[in-house]
Protein backbone atom coordinates (compact mmCIF):
# COMPACT_ATOMS: atom_id res chain seq x y z
CA UNK A 1 0.00 0.00 0.00
CA UNK A 2 1.34 3.44 -1.19
CA UNK A 3 2.32 5.66 2.04
CA UNK A 4 0.53 9.00 1.85
CA UNK A 5 3.84 11.07 3.28
CA UNK A 6 7.60 9.80 3.46
CA UNK A 7 7.91 10.59 7.05
CA UNK A 8 6.01 11.78 10.21
CA UNK A 9 6.96 13.23 13.41
CA UNK A 10 3.30 12.46 15.78
CA UNK A 11 2.54 14.17 18.81
CA UNK A 12 5.62 16.53 19.44
CA UNK A 13 5.72 19.70 20.88
CA UNK A 14 6.74 22.00 18.12
CA UNK A 15 9.40 24.66 18.73
CA UNK A 16 8.94 25.89 15.31
CA UNK A 17 11.61 28.59 14.96
CA UNK A 18 9.33 31.42 14.12
CA UNK A 19 9.56 32.42 18.49
CA UNK A 20 5.89 31.77 19.05
CA UNK A 21 4.72 29.83 22.13
CA UNK A 22 5.16 25.54 21.41
CA UNK A 23 2.24 23.77 20.33
CA UNK A 24 1.78 19.95 19.48
CA UNK A 25 0.87 19.00 16.32
CA UNK A 26 2.09 16.38 14.12
CA UNK A 27 4.58 16.81 11.39
CA UNK A 28 4.24 15.23 8.00
CA UNK A 29 7.11 15.37 5.20
CA UNK A 30 7.20 14.52 1.79
CA UNK A 31 9.83 14.57 -1.16
CA UNK A 32 12.58 16.27 1.53
CA UNK A 33 10.17 19.31 1.93
CA UNK A 34 7.65 19.52 5.01
CA UNK A 35 3.96 18.83 3.13
CA UNK A 36 1.73 19.87 6.43
CA UNK A 37 1.45 20.27 10.35
CA UNK A 38 -1.09 20.07 12.61
CA UNK A 39 -3.50 16.61 12.71
CA UNK A 40 -1.98 14.43 10.35
CA UNK A 41 -4.08 11.37 8.80
CA UNK A 42 -2.53 9.03 6.89
CA UNK A 43 0.44 6.71 7.22
CA UNK A 44 4.18 7.64 7.16
CA UNK A 45 6.75 5.64 4.98
CA UNK A 46 8.71 5.77 8.77
CA UNK A 47 7.12 7.65 11.68
CA UNK A 48 8.47 8.58 14.68
CA UNK A 49 6.24 9.03 17.85
CA UNK A 50 7.63 12.07 19.47
CA UNK A 51 5.25 12.46 22.52
CA UNK A 52 6.73 13.83 25.40
CA UNK A 53 9.27 15.30 23.11
CA UNK A 54 9.99 18.80 21.69
CA UNK A 55 10.17 19.03 17.87
CA UNK A 56 12.84 22.30 16.16
CA UNK A 57 13.73 23.13 12.94
CA UNK A 58 17.64 21.73 12.41
CA UNK A 59 20.13 23.74 13.84
CA UNK A 60 21.61 26.77 11.11
CA UNK A 61 25.36 27.04 12.00
CA UNK A 62 26.83 29.73 10.15
CA UNK A 63 30.53 30.01 11.58
CA UNK A 64 32.38 26.54 11.02
CA UNK A 65 35.82 25.87 9.62
CA UNK A 66 34.96 22.20 7.99
CA UNK A 67 37.10 23.46 4.50
CA UNK A 68 39.05 20.54 5.10
CA UNK A 69 36.73 17.97 6.57
CA UNK A 70 34.40 18.23 3.85
CA UNK A 71 37.13 17.49 1.24
CA UNK A 72 37.50 13.78 2.56
CA UNK A 73 34.42 13.19 5.17
CA UNK A 74 30.85 13.11 5.15
CA UNK A 75 30.13 13.29 8.80
CA UNK A 76 30.50 16.79 9.82
CA UNK A 77 31.27 15.90 13.63
CA UNK A 78 30.75 17.05 16.06
CA UNK A 79 28.33 19.36 15.11
CA UNK A 80 25.78 16.97 13.67
CA UNK A 81 25.72 15.13 17.10
CA UNK A 82 24.30 18.61 18.12
CA UNK A 83 21.76 18.64 16.03
CA UNK A 84 23.23 21.10 13.09
CA UNK A 85 21.73 20.29 10.01
CA UNK A 86 23.84 23.45 7.75
CA UNK A 87 26.94 24.86 7.87
CA UNK A 88 28.72 27.55 6.74
CA UNK A 89 32.59 27.47 6.47
CA UNK A 90 35.18 29.51 5.34
CA UNK A 91 35.06 31.43 8.27
CA UNK A 92 37.44 34.55 9.22
CA UNK A 93 39.04 34.51 5.90
CA UNK A 94 40.97 31.06 5.66
CA UNK A 95 40.60 28.26 3.56
CA UNK A 96 41.67 26.31 0.91
CA UNK A 97 40.60 28.09 -2.42
CA UNK A 98 41.43 29.49 -4.46
CA UNK A 99 44.85 28.31 -4.30
CA UNK A 100 47.97 27.60 -6.65
CA UNK A 101 49.86 24.20 -6.63
CA UNK A 102 52.80 25.78 -4.96
CA UNK A 103 50.65 27.70 -2.18
CA UNK A 104 49.13 24.61 -0.74
CA UNK A 105 51.62 24.29 2.18
CA UNK A 106 51.21 27.82 2.64
CA UNK A 107 47.74 27.91 3.19
CA UNK A 108 47.40 24.63 5.04
CA UNK A 109 50.36 26.14 7.71
CA UNK A 110 47.63 29.15 7.40
CA UNK A 111 44.86 26.65 8.94
CA UNK A 112 47.02 24.58 11.18
CA UNK A 113 48.52 28.40 12.91
CA UNK A 114 44.51 29.74 12.82
CA UNK A 115 42.36 27.17 13.51
CA UNK A 116 44.52 24.65 15.19
CA UNK A 117 44.27 21.74 12.51
CA UNK A 118 47.72 20.09 12.12
CA UNK A 119 49.81 20.05 9.33
CA UNK A 120 50.11 16.13 8.44
CA UNK A 121 46.46 15.77 8.94
CA UNK A 122 45.70 18.46 5.99
CA UNK A 123 48.68 17.11 3.81
CA UNK A 124 46.82 13.46 3.86
CA UNK A 125 43.62 14.46 3.58
CA UNK A 126 43.34 17.13 0.94
CA UNK A 127 42.72 16.02 -2.29
CA UNK A 128 44.04 19.42 -4.28
CA UNK A 129 41.52 18.35 -7.12
CA UNK A 130 40.72 22.39 -7.56
CA UNK A 131 42.73 25.39 -8.14
CA UNK A 132 39.81 27.86 -8.99
CA UNK A 133 37.00 28.60 -6.13
CA UNK A 134 34.37 27.52 -8.57
CA UNK A 135 36.54 24.34 -8.44
CA UNK A 136 36.21 23.32 -4.95
CA UNK A 137 33.02 24.22 -5.20
CA UNK A 138 32.63 21.36 -8.22
CA UNK A 139 34.93 19.13 -5.65
CA UNK A 140 32.77 19.72 -2.88
CA UNK A 141 29.12 18.99 -4.78
CA UNK A 142 30.39 15.65 -5.89
CA UNK A 143 29.93 14.55 -2.36
CA UNK A 144 27.18 14.14 -0.15
CA UNK A 145 26.82 14.64 3.64
CA UNK A 146 24.96 14.21 6.94
CA UNK A 147 24.41 18.33 6.76
CA UNK A 148 23.87 20.84 3.93
CA UNK A 149 27.02 22.34 3.73
CA UNK A 150 27.56 26.34 2.55
CA UNK A 151 30.91 28.78 1.42
CA UNK A 152 32.40 31.44 1.99
CA UNK A 153 35.52 33.22 -0.36
CA UNK A 154 38.04 33.00 2.38
CA UNK A 155 40.38 37.05 2.08
CA UNK A 156 43.42 35.06 2.77
CA UNK A 157 43.33 32.43 -0.39
CA UNK A 158 42.20 34.96 -2.63
CA UNK A 159 44.97 37.70 -1.44
CA UNK A 160 47.93 34.97 -2.05
CA UNK A 161 46.11 34.02 -5.22
CA UNK A 162 46.31 36.82 -6.53
CA UNK A 163 49.70 38.77 -5.15
CA UNK A 164 51.57 35.74 -4.46
CA UNK A 165 54.60 36.75 -1.65
CA UNK A 166 53.35 40.22 -1.24
CA UNK A 167 49.97 38.96 -0.72
CA UNK A 168 51.30 36.56 2.15
CA UNK A 169 53.34 39.36 3.69
CA UNK A 170 50.99 41.48 4.20
CA UNK A 171 52.15 43.81 1.22
CA UNK A 172 49.46 46.80 0.36
CA UNK A 173 47.23 45.84 -3.05
CA UNK A 174 47.38 47.79 -6.11
CA UNK A 175 44.54 48.80 -7.58
CA UNK A 176 44.99 46.07 -10.27
CA UNK A 177 45.30 43.72 -7.68
CA UNK A 178 42.02 45.05 -5.88
CA UNK A 179 40.36 44.54 -9.23
CA UNK A 180 41.49 41.07 -9.67
CA UNK A 181 40.26 40.05 -6.40
CA UNK A 182 37.18 41.87 -6.78
CA UNK A 183 36.37 39.81 -10.14
CA UNK A 184 37.59 36.60 -8.78
CA UNK A 185 35.07 37.44 -5.86
CA UNK A 186 32.38 37.63 -8.25
CA UNK A 187 33.15 34.83 -9.78
CA UNK A 188 32.78 32.99 -6.70
CA UNK A 189 29.42 34.12 -5.40
CA UNK A 190 28.37 32.92 -9.16
CA UNK A 191 29.45 29.83 -8.90
CA UNK A 192 28.11 29.41 -5.24
CA UNK A 193 29.60 30.56 -2.45
CA UNK A 194 27.53 32.48 0.21
CA UNK A 195 29.59 35.71 1.09
CA UNK A 196 33.29 36.51 1.33
CA UNK A 197 34.95 36.40 4.96
CA UNK A 198 37.95 37.99 6.47
CA UNK A 199 40.49 38.37 9.74
CA UNK A 200 41.70 41.43 11.06
CA UNK A 201 43.04 39.99 14.52
CA UNK A 202 46.68 39.87 15.56
CA UNK A 203 45.00 36.11 16.84
CA UNK A 204 45.43 34.75 13.50
CA UNK A 205 49.09 33.66 12.61
CA UNK A 206 50.27 30.54 10.44
CA UNK A 207 52.04 27.63 12.53
CA UNK A 208 55.22 29.58 11.91
CA UNK A 209 54.22 32.78 13.90
CA UNK A 210 53.25 35.17 11.01
CA UNK A 211 50.12 37.40 11.15
CA UNK A 212 47.39 36.34 8.76
CA UNK A 213 47.46 38.05 5.48
CA UNK A 214 44.71 39.78 5.73
CA UNK A 215 45.45 41.42 8.90
CA UNK A 216 46.49 44.62 7.45
CA UNK A 217 44.41 44.93 4.40
CA UNK A 218 43.49 48.47 3.14
CA UNK A 219 39.53 49.72 3.49
CA UNK A 220 40.44 50.17 -0.27
CA UNK A 221 40.40 46.55 -0.52
CA UNK A 222 38.13 45.41 1.36
CA UNK A 223 35.96 47.69 -0.27
CA UNK A 224 36.78 46.93 -3.21
CA UNK A 225 35.98 43.23 -2.58
CA UNK A 226 32.96 43.85 -1.29
CA UNK A 227 32.25 45.73 -4.36
CA UNK A 228 32.52 42.31 -6.53
CA UNK A 229 30.08 40.95 -4.17
CA UNK A 230 27.65 43.68 -5.54
CA UNK A 231 28.19 43.63 -8.86
CA UNK A 232 27.21 39.92 -8.30
CA UNK A 233 24.00 41.01 -6.27
CA UNK A 234 24.84 38.39 -3.98
CA UNK A 235 26.77 37.26 -0.86
CA UNK A 236 27.05 38.33 2.61
CA UNK A 237 30.59 39.42 4.32
CA UNK A 238 32.41 37.98 7.51
CA UNK A 239 34.69 39.78 9.85
CA UNK A 240 36.20 39.14 12.78
CA UNK A 241 38.57 42.24 14.43
CA UNK A 242 40.11 43.01 17.43
CA UNK A 243 38.50 45.93 17.20
CA UNK A 244 41.74 47.88 19.09
CA UNK A 245 40.11 51.39 18.22
CA UNK A 246 36.39 50.28 17.68
CA UNK A 247 35.74 53.59 16.78
CA UNK A 248 37.17 54.06 13.76
CA UNK A 249 37.08 49.93 13.12
CA UNK A 250 32.81 49.93 13.29
CA UNK A 251 33.46 52.98 11.37
CA UNK A 252 35.21 51.58 8.64
CA UNK A 253 33.01 47.91 8.26
CA UNK A 254 29.66 50.64 8.06
CA UNK A 255 31.02 52.28 5.11
CA UNK A 256 31.71 49.51 3.22
CA UNK A 257 28.32 47.90 3.92
CA UNK A 258 26.58 51.40 2.56
CA UNK A 259 28.87 51.38 -0.69
CA UNK A 260 28.36 47.96 -1.08
CA UNK A 261 24.46 47.41 -0.52
CA UNK A 262 25.45 43.68 1.12
CA UNK A 263 24.87 42.52 5.08
CA UNK A 264 27.32 42.39 6.92
CA UNK A 265 27.91 39.90 10.30
CA UNK A 266 30.70 40.33 12.18
CA UNK A 267 32.34 38.53 15.99
CA UNK A 268 30.83 40.20 18.81
CA UNK A 269 33.09 39.02 22.52
CA UNK A 270 33.88 40.45 25.44
CA UNK A 271 37.70 40.54 25.12
CA UNK A 272 39.37 40.63 28.65
CA UNK A 273 41.59 43.28 28.08
CA UNK A 274 38.54 45.61 27.09
CA UNK A 275 36.09 44.42 29.01
CA UNK A 276 32.99 47.09 28.00
CA UNK A 277 34.06 47.31 24.54
CA UNK A 278 30.87 45.46 23.48
CA UNK A 279 29.04 48.00 24.85
CA UNK A 280 29.86 50.02 22.48
CA UNK A 281 30.02 47.97 20.02
CA UNK A 282 26.47 46.97 20.11
CA UNK A 283 25.28 50.83 20.29
CA UNK A 284 26.51 51.06 17.36
CA UNK A 285 25.49 48.07 15.71
CA UNK A 286 21.87 49.29 16.70
CA UNK A 287 22.70 52.87 15.28
CA UNK A 288 23.82 51.04 11.99
CA UNK A 289 20.88 48.66 11.58
CA UNK A 290 18.25 51.95 12.65
CA UNK A 291 19.86 53.51 9.34
CA UNK A 292 18.53 50.99 7.03
CA UNK A 293 21.79 48.71 6.99
CA UNK A 294 21.78 45.16 7.65
CA UNK A 295 25.24 44.32 10.02
CA UNK A 296 24.83 41.01 12.26
CA UNK A 297 27.18 40.68 15.52
CA UNK A 298 27.59 36.60 15.84
CA UNK A 299 27.67 36.20 19.24
CA UNK A 300 28.92 33.07 21.41
CA UNK A 301 26.37 31.49 24.48
CA UNK A 302 29.50 30.83 26.52
CA UNK A 303 33.00 31.28 27.20
CA UNK A 304 35.13 30.89 24.23
CA UNK A 305 37.85 29.12 26.33
CA UNK A 306 40.96 26.65 25.64
CA UNK A 307 41.31 22.92 26.99
CA UNK A 308 44.44 21.93 28.67
CA UNK A 309 45.62 17.87 28.98
CA UNK A 310 48.50 15.67 28.46
CA UNK A 311 46.66 14.66 24.92
CA UNK A 312 46.13 18.07 23.56
CA UNK A 313 48.60 20.65 21.86
CA UNK A 314 49.47 22.62 25.30
CA UNK A 315 48.89 21.74 28.94
CA UNK A 316 50.41 23.64 32.12
CA UNK A 317 53.74 22.29 31.84
CA UNK A 318 54.08 21.83 28.17
CA UNK A 319 57.12 24.31 28.64
CA UNK A 320 58.83 22.83 31.37
CA UNK A 321 62.39 21.09 30.94
CA UNK A 322 61.44 18.19 32.93
CA UNK A 323 58.38 17.74 30.82
CA UNK A 324 60.07 18.07 27.46
CA UNK A 325 61.79 15.28 28.32
CA UNK A 326 58.91 12.65 28.03
CA UNK A 327 56.69 15.27 25.90
CA UNK A 328 57.73 12.67 22.38
CA UNK A 329 55.77 9.39 24.62
CA UNK A 330 52.64 7.94 24.37
CA UNK A 331 50.53 8.95 26.92
CA UNK A 332 50.30 6.29 28.92
CA UNK A 333 54.00 6.52 29.05
CA UNK A 334 54.06 10.03 30.18
CA UNK A 335 51.35 9.11 32.71
CA UNK A 336 53.37 6.70 34.30
CA UNK A 337 56.31 9.01 34.58
CA UNK A 338 54.40 11.60 35.99
CA UNK A 339 52.97 9.43 39.21
CA UNK A 340 56.71 8.65 39.81
CA UNK A 341 57.36 10.96 42.99
CA UNK A 342 60.81 11.67 41.65
CA UNK A 343 60.03 13.03 38.55
CA UNK A 344 56.66 14.88 40.16
CA UNK A 345 58.54 16.95 42.54
CA UNK A 346 60.90 17.58 39.86
CA UNK A 347 58.64 18.98 37.55
CA UNK A 348 56.83 20.85 40.16
CA UNK A 349 59.84 22.30 41.30
CA UNK A 350 60.17 24.08 37.81
CA UNK A 351 59.06 27.18 36.45
CA UNK A 352 57.65 27.33 32.64
CA UNK A 353 60.39 28.59 29.77
CA UNK A 354 59.67 31.76 27.79
CA UNK A 355 58.44 30.70 24.35
CA UNK A 356 55.64 31.47 20.89
CA UNK A 357 52.65 31.13 21.45
CA UNK A 358 50.41 31.18 24.40
CA UNK A 359 52.20 33.37 26.87
CA UNK A 360 52.92 31.55 30.58
CA UNK A 361 50.17 33.86 31.94
CA UNK A 362 48.03 32.20 30.00
CA UNK A 363 48.56 28.81 30.60
CA UNK A 364 49.16 29.10 34.37
CA UNK A 365 46.40 31.31 35.03
CA UNK A 366 45.66 29.37 37.72
CA UNK A 367 42.94 32.68 39.08
CA UNK A 368 41.07 31.92 36.17
CA UNK A 369 41.52 28.47 35.24
CA UNK A 370 38.56 25.71 36.15
CA UNK A 371 38.35 21.64 36.52
CA UNK A 372 36.14 20.28 33.74
CA UNK A 373 34.70 17.70 34.97
CA UNK A 374 32.14 15.17 34.12
CA UNK A 375 28.72 17.51 33.41
CA UNK A 376 30.92 19.94 31.88
CA UNK A 377 29.93 23.62 34.05
CA UNK A 378 30.89 26.68 31.81
CA UNK A 379 29.74 29.11 33.92
CA UNK A 380 31.68 28.51 36.93
CA UNK A 381 31.65 30.94 39.78
CA UNK A 382 34.89 32.32 41.41
CA UNK A 383 35.17 30.03 43.74
CA UNK A 384 35.81 26.83 42.04
CA UNK A 385 39.10 28.18 40.26
CA UNK A 386 42.37 26.30 40.79
CA UNK A 387 43.74 28.90 42.72
CA UNK A 388 41.08 28.75 45.29
CA UNK A 389 40.54 25.27 45.19
CA UNK A 390 44.43 24.54 45.72
CA UNK A 391 44.71 26.85 48.14
CA UNK A 392 40.79 25.31 50.05
CA UNK A 393 42.78 21.92 50.03
CA UNK A 394 46.27 23.31 50.87
CA UNK A 395 48.25 22.11 47.72
CA UNK A 396 49.72 24.12 45.28
CA UNK A 397 48.06 24.80 42.03
CA UNK A 398 50.40 23.08 39.98
CA UNK A 399 49.77 19.94 42.20
CA UNK A 400 45.99 19.95 41.89
CA UNK A 401 46.14 20.74 37.89
CA UNK A 402 48.69 18.08 37.46
CA UNK A 403 46.59 15.33 39.67
CA UNK A 404 43.47 16.50 38.11
CA UNK A 405 45.04 15.82 34.45
CA UNK A 406 46.40 12.22 35.96
CA UNK A 407 42.38 11.28 36.11
CA UNK A 408 41.35 8.69 33.78
CA UNK A 409 44.81 7.44 33.02
CA UNK A 410 45.83 10.88 31.98
CA UNK A 411 42.78 12.60 30.23
CA UNK A 412 41.88 14.66 32.69
CA UNK A 413 41.22 18.39 31.08
CA UNK A 414 41.54 21.98 32.61
CA UNK A 415 39.51 24.78 31.34
CA UNK A 416 40.48 28.60 30.81
CA UNK A 417 37.82 30.57 29.84
CA UNK A 418 39.05 34.14 28.06
CA UNK A 419 36.56 35.75 26.17
CA UNK A 420 32.88 36.53 27.49
CA UNK A 421 34.06 35.62 31.01
CA UNK A 422 35.70 38.49 31.82
CA UNK A 423 33.45 39.22 35.00
CA UNK A 424 33.41 35.82 36.11
CA UNK A 425 29.84 35.07 34.72
CA UNK A 426 27.97 35.05 31.24
CA UNK A 427 25.99 38.16 32.16
CA UNK A 428 27.52 39.84 28.83
CA UNK A 429 26.82 37.17 26.69
CA UNK A 430 23.49 36.84 27.67
CA UNK A 431 23.10 40.80 27.10
CA UNK A 432 24.67 40.16 23.29
CA UNK A 433 22.56 37.28 22.98
CA UNK A 434 18.95 39.38 23.83
CA UNK A 435 19.91 41.93 21.28
CA UNK A 436 17.90 42.67 18.16
CA UNK A 437 20.96 42.51 15.86
CA UNK A 438 22.53 39.68 16.40
CA UNK A 439 22.55 36.12 15.73
CA UNK A 440 24.23 32.94 17.64
CA UNK A 441 27.85 31.88 16.04
CA UNK A 442 31.19 31.50 16.68
CA UNK A 443 31.40 27.69 17.26
CA UNK A 444 34.50 27.00 15.40
CA UNK A 445 33.23 23.83 14.21
CA UNK A 446 35.97 21.55 12.83
CA UNK A 447 38.55 23.39 13.98
CA UNK A 448 40.97 23.78 16.80
CA UNK A 449 41.03 20.30 17.22
CA UNK A 450 43.29 20.11 19.91
CA UNK A 451 42.77 23.14 22.22
CA UNK A 452 39.00 24.37 21.50
CA UNK A 453 35.67 22.30 21.60
CA UNK A 454 33.24 24.47 20.98
CA UNK A 455 31.24 22.66 18.04
CA UNK A 456 28.30 21.76 20.67
CA UNK A 457 27.48 25.44 21.18
CA UNK A 458 23.62 24.51 19.64
CA UNK A 459 23.37 22.15 22.46
CA UNK A 460 25.08 24.14 25.40
CA UNK A 461 22.47 26.77 24.75
CA UNK A 462 19.39 24.88 24.42
CA UNK A 463 20.49 23.23 28.31
CA UNK A 464 22.12 26.41 29.51
CA UNK A 465 20.07 29.47 28.76
CA UNK A 466 16.84 28.03 28.32
CA UNK A 467 17.13 25.25 31.35
CA UNK A 468 20.26 24.96 33.86
CA UNK A 469 21.18 28.80 33.92
CA UNK A 470 21.51 29.50 38.10
CA UNK A 471 23.60 32.79 37.97
CA UNK A 472 21.04 35.05 36.25
CA UNK A 473 18.33 35.00 34.12
CA UNK A 474 17.52 32.94 31.33
CA UNK A 475 15.81 32.74 27.59
CA UNK A 476 13.09 31.31 26.50
CA UNK A 477 12.99 27.92 25.11
CA UNK A 478 11.38 29.53 21.76
CA UNK A 479 13.39 32.31 21.38
CA UNK A 480 16.58 30.48 21.49
CA UNK A 481 14.95 27.70 19.31
CA UNK A 482 14.56 30.64 16.83
CA UNK A 483 17.82 32.33 17.34
CA UNK A 484 20.00 29.33 16.24
CA UNK A 485 17.52 28.40 13.10
CA UNK A 486 15.56 31.10 11.25
CA UNK A 487 17.84 33.89 12.69
CA UNK A 488 20.75 32.30 12.04
CA UNK A 489 19.54 31.31 8.34
CA UNK A 490 18.22 34.26 7.03
CA UNK A 491 21.71 35.81 8.13
CA UNK A 492 23.44 34.00 5.30
CA UNK A 493 20.39 34.00 3.03
CA UNK A 494 18.95 30.82 3.19
CA UNK A 495 15.13 31.43 3.43
CA UNK A 496 14.32 28.18 2.83
CA UNK A 497 14.94 26.60 6.23
CA UNK A 498 14.88 27.29 9.68
CA UNK A 499 10.86 26.87 10.04
CA UNK A 500 8.76 24.29 10.83
CA UNK A 501 5.79 25.28 7.87
CA UNK A 502 5.01 23.76 5.01
CA UNK A 503 7.38 24.39 2.21
CA UNK A 504 10.10 24.67 3.92
CA UNK A 505 12.86 22.11 3.62
CA UNK A 506 12.62 19.24 6.15
CA UNK A 507 15.35 19.60 8.66
CA UNK A 508 14.23 18.45 12.13
CA UNK A 509 15.36 17.46 15.60
CA UNK A 510 13.46 15.12 17.72
CA UNK A 511 14.92 16.42 21.05
CA UNK A 512 14.38 14.57 24.62
CA UNK A 513 14.47 18.22 26.04
CA UNK A 514 14.32 17.33 30.11
CA UNK A 515 16.95 14.65 29.01
CA UNK A 516 19.34 17.08 26.91
CA UNK A 517 22.49 16.45 28.44
CA UNK A 518 26.56 17.48 27.19
CA UNK A 519 29.20 15.30 27.79
CA UNK A 520 32.77 15.87 28.56
CA UNK A 521 35.24 16.47 25.93
CA UNK A 522 36.78 13.73 24.60
CA UNK A 523 39.92 13.04 22.28
CA UNK A 524 39.04 10.78 19.68
CA UNK A 525 42.21 9.63 17.12
CA UNK A 526 39.96 9.65 13.70
CA UNK A 527 41.22 12.10 11.10
CA UNK A 528 43.95 11.51 8.21
CA UNK A 529 46.96 10.48 9.13
CA UNK A 530 45.65 9.09 12.91
CA UNK A 531 45.29 12.90 13.81
CA UNK A 532 43.88 13.37 17.03
CA UNK A 533 41.07 15.71 17.59
CA UNK A 534 38.78 16.95 20.74
CA UNK A 535 35.43 15.54 20.58
CA UNK A 536 31.69 16.52 22.46
CA UNK A 537 28.89 14.40 22.41
CA UNK A 538 25.34 15.06 23.53
CA UNK A 539 22.07 12.51 25.40
CA UNK A 540 18.96 13.65 24.35
CA UNK A 541 19.21 14.12 20.36
CA UNK A 542 16.32 11.37 19.54
CA UNK A 543 16.18 12.09 15.76
CA UNK A 544 18.03 14.62 13.07
CA UNK A 545 16.40 14.83 9.89
CA UNK A 546 18.30 16.14 6.73
CA UNK A 547 16.19 16.65 3.49
CA UNK A 548 13.26 14.00 4.88
CA UNK A 549 15.72 11.28 6.10
CA UNK A 550 16.46 10.06 9.39
CA UNK A 551 20.49 10.88 9.47
CA UNK A 552 20.91 10.70 13.32
CA UNK A 553 19.03 8.29 15.43
CA UNK A 554 20.00 8.22 19.46
CA UNK A 555 22.66 10.09 18.72
CA UNK A 556 24.24 7.76 16.21
CA UNK A 557 24.59 8.20 12.48
CA UNK A 558 21.87 5.62 10.46
CA UNK A 559 24.33 5.72 7.23
CA UNK A 560 22.53 8.35 5.47
CA UNK A 561 24.23 10.96 3.87
CA UNK A 562 21.49 13.57 2.19
CA UNK A 563 22.75 16.69 3.10
CA UNK A 564 24.69 18.64 0.07
CA UNK A 565 26.85 21.48 -0.82
CA UNK A 566 24.36 24.78 -1.31
CA UNK A 567 25.06 26.94 -4.30
CA UNK A 568 24.41 29.93 -2.83
CA UNK A 569 21.48 31.73 -1.24
CA UNK A 570 17.94 30.21 -1.39
CA UNK A 571 15.04 31.87 -1.60
CA UNK A 572 11.79 31.47 0.57
CA UNK A 573 9.30 28.57 0.08
CA UNK A 574 5.96 29.09 -2.28
CA UNK A 575 3.14 28.31 0.66
CA UNK A 576 1.52 25.20 -0.38
CA UNK A 577 -1.96 24.01 0.19
CA UNK A 578 -3.14 21.89 3.08
CA UNK A 579 -3.74 18.54 2.18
Amino acid sequence: MERAWDLVIRGGTLVDGSGGAPFEADVAVKDGAIAFVGRVGGAGAREIDARGKIVTPGFVDIHTHYDGQATWDGHMQPSAWHGVTTVVMGNCGVGFAPCKPEDHDRLIRLMEGVEDIPFPVLTEGLPWNWESFPDYLDSLAARRFDVDIGTQLPHAALRVYVMGERGANREDATPADIAAMASLAKSAMEAGALGFSTSRTLNHRTSDGQPTPTLTGSEDELTGIALGLAAAGKGALQFVSDFAEPEEEFAMLRRIVERSGRPMSFSLVQNPRYPNQWRTLLERLSEANDGGLTIRGQVAGRPVGILFGLELTVNPFSRHATYSEIAGLPLAERVAHLRDPAFRARLLAESPEPAPGLGINMIQNWPVMFLMGDEPDYEQTPDRTLAVLAQASGVTPQGLALDHMLRNEGRGMLYLPFLNYADGSLDPSYAMLNHRDTVPGLSDGGAHVGMICDGSFPTSNLTHWTRDRTRGPKLTLEAMVRMQTHDTAQAVGLHDRGLIQPGYRADLNVIDYEGLTLKAPAVAYDLPAGGRRLVQRADGYVATIVAGEITYLDGEPTGALPGRLLRGAQAAPQAIAAE
